[in-house]
């Protein structure tokens, strides 16, 4: 699964009622809005082939699920080799802000250090 399909498939467990790439048909965009407003949930056909996918072989889920969005942010950015400085900037955050987030990765992917999360992230196929 690349970086698309885990923000999709976060998107939907925090609830949405729908998920569409940006780069999709503009038409698609007037059929997500009225099944929506009808109560049902929109898919595109990729998102659904790829849920289909992920649930005929359902893996062992990774550490990284678990992480907030704001988490997740700033294990890519950190991975991308952003300094903390840059990220805080980037995210409109606080450095002390951004450092608790790398302090709760650091925990929650039982990592000592920026190197090992980038490698996590490498082979994780987040970046």
């Amino acid at each position: 699964m690349f970086a698309e399909d885990q923000y999709a498939i976060r998107c939907l467990r925090a609830g949405a009622h729908g998920y569409l790439n940006k780069a999709g048909d503009p038409a698609n965009l007037i059929t997500a809005v009225r099944t929506v407003a009808l109560g049902r949930k929109y898919l595109t056909p990729e998102v659904s082939e790829m849920l289909v996918e992920n649930l005929a072989s359902p893996t062992a889920e990774a550490l990284h699920s678990t992480l907030s969005e704001r988490e997740l942010q700033t294990l890519l950015k950190i991975a991308s080799g952003k300094r903390l400085s840059d990220i805080a900037e980037d995210l409109m955050l606080s450095p002390k802000t951004v450092s608790v987030y790398r302090a709760r990765l650091l925990e929650k992917l039982k990592l000592a250090n920026n190197a090992e999360l980038a490698v996590y992230a490498i082979r994780n196929e987040l970046v």
